[in-house]
C-alpha cells in the first residue's frame, strides 16, 4: 500500500541507477554515449564488445531472478518458483517473455498481438530495452562509456553481420544452428520451449 519515488535524476527499482543520460556519485555528470556501427569498431574494440557479452553470460543478476513454472503450477502464488539467471539471458528472457500473450486483467488474455513487435510500441520498447541493457552491462564491467554497437542493414542484400567473424554464420549442416566456429555457437539458450 505504498509507494516510491526516486529523487533527482535517480531511478530504478530501488532508486540506485541513474537516469539515461546521467552518471556519477549523485547522477549529476551529464553524458552522451553515440553508438558506433559494428563494421568501424577495431579488433580490440570487438574483442572488448565480445568479452562484455561473455561476462554477462556467466555473471548471476544480483537483482533479479525468473519464473521457472507456470501461476497455476506456483498454486496461485502460494509455492513460488524462481531461477537465478545471468545477465545476458536476463535481457534474451525479457524479449522473448514480452513476446507472449497479454494478460489484460482478469482472466483476459489477448493473444492475437506481440505488443513489442507488432504495434507501435516496437521502436519505444526497444529503445528503453537497448538502454537498460546497456546499463546493466556499464554496471558490470565499470565502463560507463560502453555501447551497443549497430548495424546499418538499410542497404545490405544478405545479413552481413551473420558471418563468424561477427555474429554467426550458418551451420553447413544445419541452418537453423550457428556454425561451429561461431564465438557463440557453445552459448546455451534459455527459451527452447514454446510451452515453456
Amino acid at each position: 500500500n505504498r509507494t516510491c519515488q526516486c529523487s533527482g535524476n535517480f531511478t530504478g527499482f530501488d532508486c540506485g541507477n541513474c537516469k539515461f543520460g546521467f552518471w556519477g556519485p549523485n547522477c549529476t555528470d551529464r553524458r552522451l554515449l553515440v553508438r558506433r556501427n559494428i563494421f568501424d569498431l577495431s579488433a580490440p574494440e570487438k574483442d572488448k564488445f565480445f568479452a562484455y557479452l561473455t561476462l554477462a553470460k556467466h555473471t548471476i543478476s544480483s537483482d533479479y531472478v525468473i519464473p521457472i513454472g507456470t501461476y497455476g503450477q506456483m498454486k496461485n502464488g502460494s509455492t513460488p518458483m524462481f531461477s537465478d539467471i545471468n545477465i545476458y539471458d536476463l535481457f534474451v528472457w525479457i524479449h522473448y517473455y514480452v513476446s507472449m500473450d497479454a494478460l489484460l486483467g482478469g482472466s483476459e488474455i489477448w493473444r492475437d498481438i506481440d505488443f513489442a513487435h507488432e504495434a507501435p510500441a516496437f521502436l519505444p520498447w526497444h529503445r528503453l530495452f537497448l538502454l537498460r541493457w546497456e546499463q546493466e552491462i556499464q554496471k558490470l564491467t565499470g565502463d560507463e562509456n560502453f555501447t551497443i554497437p549497430y548495424w546499418d542493414w538499410r542497404d545490405a542484400e544478405k545479413c552481413d553481420i551473420c558471418t563468424d567473424e561477427y555474429m554467426g554464420g550458418q551451420h553447413p549442416a544445419n541452418p537453423n544452428l550457428l556454425s561451429p566456429a561461431s564465438f557463440f555457437s557453445s552459448w546455451q539458450i534459455i527459451c527452447s520451449r514454446l510451452e515453456e
